[in-house]
């Protein structure tokens, strides 16, 4: 990949399981001149044992505006949309890790 080089170092990783067959890992990394940014990557388990990634880099500068809009569309999701679905009671499964994090066993 072109830019792998630039940003090899992982600072800190979160992995978080959705559903049997979905992965999403949110991985903090850092760039040769020390900058940050964050990768979300969505893992997902083929019928055939494969898998398949999608990937975005959200950067510092659009951390805030990211966040936020990612909150109001979900507000939107909650209150207009599926009002009456228990979101709350959701379990969630998280690993977190202070070092890289294997994505191929996901």
């Amino acid at each position: 990949m072109e830019n792998e080089g630039k940003h090899r170092n992982d600072i800190h990783s979160v992995r978080l399981k959705a559903g049997k067959r979905r992965t999403y890992f949110f991985d903090i990394k850092s760039t040769k001149s020390n900058d940050y940014f964050l990768t979300i990557t969505e893992s997902k388990k083929l019928p055939n044992d494969d898998f398949e990634r999608h990937k975005i880099f959200i950067y510092k500068e659009d951390f805030v505006k990211f966040v936020n809009t990612l909150q109001e569309t979900v507000d939107y999701i909650k209150t207009e949309l599926l009002p009456d679905f228990d979101f709350e009671n959701q379990h969630e499964e998280r690993d977190y890790n202070n070092n890289s994090s294997d994505k191929n066993d996901v």
